[in-house]
């Protein structure tokens, strides 16, 4: 039964996560220009999509300093 809980939790965690997504998708829509095609919308949302997941990879430390990176291409810091 506590399995079936969990599930459920993350079910509804999921669902939320979807409803928030196609919200932001209908937002995203809305502020472009009337005329933008199909490019420009997989555009919209690939550069969304980079940018939530550098900012997700910094919140989680996962990212270098700009010294590190300089260090690691032999340039000087």
């Amino acid at each position: 039964m506590r399995i079936g809980a969990n599930n459920t939790i993350i079910k509804k965690k999921v669902y939320m996560a979807i409803e928030t997504i196609k919200q932001e998708a209908k937002k995203l829509i809305d502020r472009m220009p009337d005329g933008s095609s199909w490019d420009d919308l997989m555009h919209e949302i690939y550069v969304r999509q980079t940018i939530e997941a550098g900012l997700a990879d910094s919140k989680a430390g996962k990212t270098k300093g700009v010294a590190d990176v300089r260090k690691s291409f032999g340039l000087k810091v």
